[in-house]
C-alpha cells in the first residue's frame, strides 16, 4: 500500500484533458511546422515506458505542444521536467500543467536546436563517462521538419560530450517519420542502411522501439512514426573527430548504388583522385567494390583512420570539398583547382598559388 500511495502523489490532479486544452486556446498543428498532435494517452505512456524508469528523474521534453507527452512523462514520477518549446501558442496550456505539478515542472520557451541543454540541469546529477547514464532523460515527438537536423546536432555533441552529454551518456527517446527510424537503426546489407545508420551506430546503441500508426496522430501524417532509443556507448566504435567521419560517411554514402571507392574519391582533389584513393583503400584494407550498404562499422573506421592519415600529410585535404571545387570549376572555367584553394584565407586574400596535392 505504501508504494501505491507514492505513485499516486506523483499522479496529476483532474485536468482538462489534452483535445479540451486544444479547443479551450483554440490550437491548430501548423503543417509548415510539421506538427502532428498525439492525443491518445495510453500511446503517450507507452513512449515514456521504452525510456526506462523516470522515478525521481530528470526530464527535458522537446517540443511539447499541447502537454499529452508531458502529462505521461509527470505521472511515469519525473521529478524535475525541463520543457522546450518554440510555439508561443502552447504556453499557456503548458503553464496550466505546470500549475497542476508544482515545483516539478519548468517552461523554456526557446527553440532547442539553439537552447544550452548543458544550464539546463544541476551539475550534481552528472556521472562519469564510463558509469552507467545519468538520471536524465531526453524525450520527445519532434516535428518531422527538426527531428534529421536535430539528431545530427546531437549525435555530434555526444561525440564531443557537450549538450545533453555534458552530464554523462544521457540516454534519448525520440519520435521520427517510420523510415528515418528504420534508416537508424538499419542493418549493414539492408536497403535502409544509411549515413544516418553508421553515424548513429558507432557512437550509441540503437533501438527501433515500436511504430505509431499515423492515424493516431491529428492531424493525420501521411507516414507512420517510429519510436526510437539511444544509449551512447562508453567508447565510440570509430576514434575520430566527429565531423572527420561525418565527411567520410557523407562522401561514401552519396554514391550508395555504386562501389565505395566512388565515394572516396570525392575526397579528394581531382589531380590526386585516383594516387589518394588508390592509397586509402589500401591502407584501410577494404574491397573498393564493396557497395556503401555493405561496409561494416570496422569497415568505416579503417577508412576515416586511413583518411586522417592521409590528412596528417597534407592538412589542406581536411577542408577539400568535392561541391565546391565543381562550383569553382562552373565559376572560372579551370579543369584544375589548386587544393589550397579550399582552406581557408582572409577575405579578399588570392588562394596560394602552390599546385595541388
Amino acid at each position: 500500500m505504501a508504494a501505491s500511495g507514492k505513485l499516486a502523489s506523483f499522479r496529476l490532479p483532474p485536468l482538462p484533458t489534452v483535445g479540451e486544452l486544444i479547443k479551450l486556446y483554440n490550437l491548430r498543428a501548423e503543417k509548415q511546422l510539421s506538427q502532428n498532435f498525439l492525443l491518445d494517452l495510453r500511446l503517450t505512456d507507452k513512449i515514456v515506458r521504452q525510456a526506462g524508469s523516470l522515478r525521481d528523474a530528470h526530464v527535458c521534453e522537446v517540443g511539447p505542444g499541447p502537454g499529452g507527452l508531458t502529462r505521461s512523462i509527470l505521472n511515469a514520477g519525473a521529478a524535475d521536467v525541463l520543457v522546450v518549446e518554440k510555439d508561443t501558442r502552447f504556453i499557456p496550456g503548458l503553464k496550466l500543467l505546470s500549475e497542476a505539478a508544482p515545483g516539478r515542472m519548468r517552461i523554456v520557451h526557446g527553440d532547442i536546436l539553439t537552447y544550452r541543454m548543458d544550464r539546463g540541469f544541476p551539475a550534481n546529477i552528472s556521472k562519469p563517462w564510463e558509469e552507467g547514464p545519468p538520471n536524465l532523460h531526453v524525450i520527445g515527438n519532434l516535428p518531422f521538419n527538426v527531428s534529421t537536423p536535430l539528431i545530427i546536432k546531437w549525435l555530434e555533441n555526444m561525440a564531443n560530450r557537450t549538450g545533453p552529454f555534458a552530464y554523462g551518456r544521457t540516454r534519448l527517446t525520440l519520435t521520427f517519420q517510420k523510415e528515418v527510424a528504420e534508416r537508424l537503426t538499419a542493418s549493414t546489407g539492408t536497403k535502409q542502411r544509411s549515413r544516418l545508420s553508421v553515424m548513429a551506430q558507432y557512437l550509441c546503441t540503437v533501438r527501433n522501439c515500436f511504430t505509431i500508426p499515423g492515424r493516431a496522430f491529428v492531424p493525420k501524417p501521411e507516414v507512420d512514426v517510429g519510436v526510437v532509443n539511444f544509449t551512447p556507448l562508453v567508447q565510440p566504435q570509430i576514434q575520430q573527430p566527429f565531423k572527420l567521419v561525418e565527411k567520410v560517411v557523407r562522401n561514401i554514402f552519396q554514391f550508395r548504388r555504386k562501389h565505395c571507392h566512388k565515394g572516396v574519391e570525392k575526397l579528394f582533389p581531382e589531380a590526386c583522385r585516383m594516387e589518394l584513393t588508390q592509397e586509402m583503400m589500401q591502407k584501410a584494407d577494404v574491397d573498393p567494390i564493396l557497395r556503401p550498404t555493405e561496409l561494416t562499422i570496422p569497415h568505416i573506421r579503417a577508412l576515416a583512420d586511413a583518411y586522417a592519415h592521409l590528412c596528417t600529410n597534407e592538412p589542406s585535404l581536411l577542408s577539400y570539398e568535392y561541391r565546391e571545387e565543381l562550383r569553382l570549376k562552373h565559376l572560372t572555367g579551370q579543369k584544375h583547382i589548386p587544393i589550397d584553394t579550399f582552406n581557408a584565407t582572409p577575405t579578399g586574400m588570392p588562394p596560394s598559388p602552390e599546385q595541388p596535392c
